[in-house]
This record gives structure tokens, C-alpha cells and sequence, in this order.
């Protein structure tokens, strides 16, 4: 093969003598772009993280929802229904904000207030909308500030509060300034009233403020003026996460902290602890009171949903224990209708008082999928593999382009789907946390009356060599004789298929292997004494694999493997793929590289402005290369032939992309399967 003949790739030609014959040429001149903005929709599976609820005053039915990722969703029929409604931050922000605190203004049911933190790090903001979500302007005295908690004052909604790492801020003309009421840096009490987790105003006067932080209860009753530490009766050191208020007799006052739920008769003073709740359970996220009977009080912990009829003298656990909850909401309008936010499952919802609950995540998808495949006899079949949603999680189908999922989990135990791929005679393989396993039922459709379940493929069986010793003639000789070794169960975490061949191939934290007869019984382990390869490609019966910091090859099917060399400025390389006419491309941590002579020179695409690149595959109906990156939101689509581009705008952080029926679709770090519009 031959490369275009372009008089600027001959002039900016760089010879790099690292291998014997090998060139890196710098990127051709005639890579074009062309930008598309319009967004991609979210098309599920739906569930994932749910965190933070709010309801707009007198329509009990209108709420909005906070995620993980920067979202906010909106429902106007009590939950049942949810739809994508704006992403709070600058456009261009990396996600992983945590939208923990969502104020809809008593007096301006147009204006929200959101209180974000962004995950593993000291960032985050407090935002303000003044069109119903629409769009998001941030607060300069809490730019970049991790809000942990926000507040309004039911007695004057000029009243805000939020609560920071630093402390807490108020602000009393409607949230358009805002001021540190807690002591200053300078204060040594400073080291006291910081990462403020909750927040609690007094319903009647709106000078009365209770702040929890991560270590103990606070209050003031002077606007901030003065502090006291109100933690009599509260083990030390406790992490505070929710404090509320009785609306008709304030002094009445829980707080639930990691040691456990406390309650107090009288304004703070002294807190005695409430039993019934296991300790295992104590880390309770929210505390939710019934406005209609005072009494009754739920508890939101990491092992499920708690409630007590008698003010906490006796709890009675509602769900699983594998729910986690993060928000509460009890519907003013309908007794009985509650809604959890939730780690993993989503929103979940119960119309008869808590007895039954039920995923309620129609619209609402906040997964991180990181596999896709289409059903290759019927490209509307769609399966997509999640992680970090245990028994939520596995393997969803559609088998109407997204219109409609269904979970296929039985037999995966709870496994992280890290990877899935399909034969050419209907196979589907999943790569999980510890192992490899097959869809059984053959027909995806789930037609099957016992539906479609996952059966492990997992069995490495090796072949060897031992010496034998016999008498031949009266002498003892040696003799090498092959021998099958005794089988094991592969464990390891699977990273990538190529199924495309006769011989299959599979990249695991174990090392490379094969299989001949349709993933029954595998073959191989480490490669040049390393099991660090995570991404493989088969064409023309040649196969590939990469390392991060190099590749190798195998001519006869995986029995034995060779170094190719590279250019040494490829030094991260992330993911490797053939083009339809065997070109070898790899997506790596500075941007893309090809070779159209099976190595020998190596093109860096230098014009296509592409760096951390997450994957790269070949779209199989026009031959392009599909490539994405995890840190930013565009989509490029390359010509092999060409090289030009095009950088298409989804609006979602990327993990990979594929085609199927005509249409593009993406699975996306935080927000489930994306897809590109459809255009009348």
C-alpha cells in the first residue's frame, strides 16, 4: 500500500531511527473538519445515581432531580416520568459535579438555587436559574467552593444558606449577594464550623440556624453573630448529614450523623440517641418528617429506608438493605406516594406508604456504560454493559433502538460488564470484573419463556510438556511427551474481545488467550512475560494486541507472538483497531497514529485535534473510524482514504461509539447509551 502523495507530509516528513525501517511521519496537512453542535439524546438504560429532590411549592407533582454528572431532570407527573432538562456549569465543565442541593425560591417558583461538589476534589459552586432550569448562572461568592448543603428560610425567602468546606454563607436579598457568617480563616473557631454538611433554618425565625459539619452540631441564633456547639448527648466527632426541624414545634429537632440518629426536645440543648436502627446502618444520608403526623419519621441509610411511627422510639425497615439512600420525598398531595434517590437503582417509588417500592426511572438514566454491541442478524437489538451497579447493573437489552430496555443479569452475579462482543454466528460474549461468560438462549430477543441468562465461559485449558524416563534397549533415555494441563477457572477482570475470526481472542488482567471452539475452552496467559494488554484486534487472520507502552502480533492465531515495533513518541497507547482495508490504527494518549504497511511507517494525525483518546473502532457500513475521547464531549468520524474528519458536538462525556441501523450511538461515562438525533 501506498500513502497519498501531499507536498506538506513530505515537507514535515520526521524520520525517527528507533527500529530498524520504522518512520513516524507528522500528520497530513489535508485533515479536515467540520464542527456539528447539535446535541445527542440519552436513550437509557435508565436508573443510575439519583441524588437530590425538590419540589416546587403547591404542585406537588413538579419536581426536580440532581445526579452525578452535572444534570438536572424534571418530572411534572410525581416521578412516573422524568426528562433531561439542563446541565448546571459551563459548557465545557468535565462532569462529576454532584448535584446534592436543590432550592426551588418560595416566592419565585421560576428560581432555583443548586449546590454542587465535584468528586474527588475541593470544587464545585453554588448556581442560580432564573427560568425554570433552563439555564444556569454561577454564584461568585461560591465559585469553585464544594456546596455540600443549601437552605431558604420558610418565613422570608429573601433568606438563603449554603453551606461549603469553608462554612456557611447567607445571604438576605434573595440570593444576589452573599456573605461568611461563620468565623473567618483568621478565627481559630474557623477550625470548628467548616465542611458544613447540613444545614436546618428555624421555620419561624430565620435568625436561628443549625449547621451540621463532619465532625459535630452547630447553631446560632443570632444571624451568624455567635456559635455554639450543641453536642450535648452526641457521640464526638460525629458526621452530621441531615438536621430537621418540626414545622409546628421547632424545638423539636433530629439529626442523623454516622454515630447514629439523635433527637432533642429542646432546641439543641441536649440530644439523646434513638434506637432500633442497626449500627450497620447508621450512616443516614437524610431524614424526611411527615407534615401530616409528626410522628411518623423516615430515615434514608446506606442499608436501605427506615421509618418509625412513634418518633423514633421503634423502627421498621421498608426496603432491601441494598438500597442506598440519598434523598426522601413525601408527596403533600397523595399520602402513601414516596420517592427515594438512590445509589445505582435510581428513583424509586411507593404508592402505598412505603410497603412496595418500584424503579420509577422512566427519562432518568445516569449510568456509566462501558460496553456496547448490536445484535449483528438485527441492528435494533442493542445490549449495553454497565458498571459499579451490582445487582442494578450487568447487561441491559433494547430491541427497539433504545425505546425500551430490559435488564439481563441472571447468572452475573453482580459483575462490572467491562466489555461485550458477538460472533458472526450470533454469539454474544461478556467481559466482566471476574471472568468471561455467554448469553444463553440463543435469541437475544428474550423470547425464551425462562428469557435470556449469562452462563460462565471461563475454563483455561492448556497444553504442556513433561519429561518421560524409559528403558529403550536396556538404557534409560528422556523422552518429551505433550500433555493437557488440569483446568482452572479464569478470575481476572476481562478488557477486550475480537471475535471476528475462527479463533477468538480475549485480553484479560491475566494475559492473552484464544479460543477454538467458541469460547468452550481457552488458551494462552502471559505475552512477552506481561498480562497488562487491554485492547486486541483480528484481520486476515493476523492478530494484535497493545500495552499500554507497546504492541505485538501473532501470525499463526495466537500460538506465538513477536514485538512490532514503534515509534517511541507513542508512548500511552489506549486502543488499536483495523480499518476495512487492513490499515492498523491506534488511539493513544497524545492523539491518533495509522500504518498502511503493517508497521513499517507510522502517520500521527497531528491536524486532527483529538488527545486522550478512550477508543477508536470502525464503523462496519461506511468504513470510517469512530474515535472519542473521556475528556471532552465530541465525536470524530475519520475517512481512512482522506483522512478528513468530522468533530461532532453530543453535549456527554464519551467512553466509545458505534453504528448500528444506520445510526451512531455512544456509551457515555456517567449518563447511559447516547445517540445522535433523528432527523425527520
Amino acid at each position: 500500500m501506498k500513502f497519498p502523495s501531499y507536498a506538506f507530509l513530505l515537507l514535515s516528513t520526521l524520520l525517527l531511527s528507533l527500529f530498524s525501517g520504522l518512520t513516524l511521519v507528522v500528520g497530513p496537512a489535508r485533515a479536515e473538519s467540520h464542527t456539528q453542535p447539535v446535541l445527542w439524546r440519552s436513550i437509557g438504560p435508565y436508573g443510575g445515581d439519583a441524588r437530590a429532590f425538590a419540589a416546587v411549592p403547591g404542585e406537588p407533582g413538579h419536581l426536580y432531580l440532581g445526579d452525578t454528572d452535572n444534570w438536572i431532570f424534571e418530572t411534572r407527573d410525581g416521578g412516573t416520568t422524568w426528562e433531561r432538562l439542563s446541565r448546571v456549569g459551563d459548557v465545557n465543565d468535565p462532569g462529576d459535579l454532584v448535584v446534592d442541593s436543590i432550592v426551588v425560591d418560595a416566592a419565585d417558583h421560576a428560581t432555583l438555587f443548586a449546590g454542587v461538589w465535584r468528586l474527588g476534589q475541593a470544587d464545585g459552586g453554588l448556581f442560580v436559574s432564573h427560568d425554570s432550569g433552563k439555564s444556569w448562572l454561577d454564584v461568585p461568592a461560591l465559585k469553585g467552593q464544594s456546596v455540600l448543603s443549601l437552605a431558604q428560610a420558610p418565613s422570608n425567602p429573601d433568606v438563603l444558606v449554603a453551606g461549603s468546606l469553608k462554612g456557611v454563607y447567607r445571604s438576605r436579598d434573595h440570593g444576589a449577594t452573599w456573605d461568611l457568617i461563620s468565623p473567618p480563616a483568621e478565627n481559630p473557631l474557623s477550625r470548628e464550623i467548616h465542611e458544613v454538611e447540613s444545614l436546618a433554618i428555624d421555620p419561624r425565625k430565620p435568625e436561628v440556624i443549625y449547621a451540621g459539619t463532619w465532625h459535630l452540631p452547630w447553631k446560632t441564633s443570632d444571624d451568624g453573630a455567635h456559635w455554639r456547639n450543641i453536642k450535648q448527648g452526641v457521640i464526638d466527632d460525629s458526621d452530621v448529614f441531615s438536621i430537621i426541624l418540626d414545622p409546628e414545634r421547632p424545638s423539636v429537632v433530629y439529626a442523623s450523623a454516622c454515630s447514629g440518629i439523635y433527637k432533642s426536645e429542646n432546641g439543641g440543648e441536649l440530644f439523646h440517641k434513638i434506637q432500633g436502627i442497626p449500627s450497620t446502618a447508621r450512616r443516614t444520608r437524610v431524614l424526611m418528617q411527615d407534615t401530616h403526623h409528626r410522628e411518623v419519621v423516615y430515615a434514608g441509610t446506606t442499608e436501605g429506608l427506615y421509618r418509625t411511627r412513634d418518633g423514633g422510639h421503634e423502627w421498621q425497615r421498608l426496603t432491601g438493605a441494598d438500597v442506598i439512600v440519598n434523598d426522601i420525598y413525601l408527596d403533600p398531595a397523595r399520602p402513601g406516594h414516596i420517592l427515594l434517590a438512590t445509589d445505582r437503582s435510581g428513583v424509586l417509588a411507593s404508592d402505598d406508604g412505603g410497603v412496595t417500592f418500584a424503579q420509577s426511572n422512566q427519562g432518568f438514566s445516569a449510568r456509566k456504560v462501558e460496553a456496547l454491541v448490536a445484535d449483528n442478524r438485527d441492528q435494533r437489538r442493542i445490549l449495553a454493559g454497565v458498571v459499579n451497579d451490582k445487582s442494578y447493573g450487568g447487561v441491559f437489552l433494547t430491541t427497539d433502538s433504545g425505546a425500551n430496555w430490559s435488564q439481563i443479569a441472571t447468572g452475573l452475579d453482580g459483575r462490572d460488564v467491562f466489555t461485550l462482543a458477538q460472533s458472526q454466528d450470533g454469539t454474544v460474549l461478556a467481559g466482566t470484573s471476574h471472568g468471561i461468560f455467554a448469553l444463553e438462549n440463543g435469541d437475544i430477543s428474550g423470547k425464551d419463556s425462562d428469557g435470556p441468562h449469562w452462563v460462565m465461559r471461563s475454563s483455561i485449558l492448556n497444553s504442556g510438556t513433561k519429561i518421560v524416563t524409559e528403558t529403550v534397549g536396556g538404557r534409560r533415555v528422556n523422552r518429551i511427551e505433550n500433555i493437557t494441563l488440569p483446568a482452572r477457572e479464569m478470575s481476572s477482570r476481562v478488557a477486550n474481545f475480537d471475535l471476528s475470526g475462527e479463533v477468538w481472542l480475549v485480553a484479560t488482567s491475566e494475559g492473552l488467550f484464544t479460543s477454538k471452539d467458541r469460547g468452550a475452552t481457552w488458551q494462552g496467559g502471559l505475552v512477552m512475560g506481561s498480562a497488562e494488554y487491554h485492547s486486541v484486534a483480528v484481520w486476515d487472520g493476523e492478530m494484535l494486541a497493545a500495552r499500554r507502552a507497546g504492541l505485538v502480533f501473532s501470525k499463526d492465531q495466537g500460538k506465538n507472538w513477536d514485538p512490532m515495533g514503534i515509534p517511541s513518541k507513542i508512548k500511552d497507547i489506549r486502543k488499536i483497531a483495523f480499518s476495512k482495508d487492513g490499515e492498523l490504527w491506534i488511539g493513544a494518549g497524545d492523539g491518533i497514529y495509522f500504518s498502511r504497511d503493517k508497521g513499517a511507517n507510522w502517520f500521527w494525525l497531528e491536524k486532527i485535534p483529538i488527545r486522550d483518546v478512550g477508543d477508536l473502532a470502525q464503523d462496519a457500513k461506511t468504513g470510517r473510524m469512530l474515535a472519542t475521547s473521556r475528556s471532552n464531549q465530541m465525536l470524530f468520524s475519520i475517512d481512512p482514504k482522506t483522512l478528513q474528519y468530522t468533530a461532532t458536538q453530543t453535549g456527554f462525556r464519551l467512553f466509545l461509539a458505534r453504528s448500528a441501523d444506520g445510526m451512531r450511538f455512544a456509551a457515555s461515562l456517567q449518563d447511559g447509551v447516547i445517540a445522535e438525533p433523528v432527523h425527520p
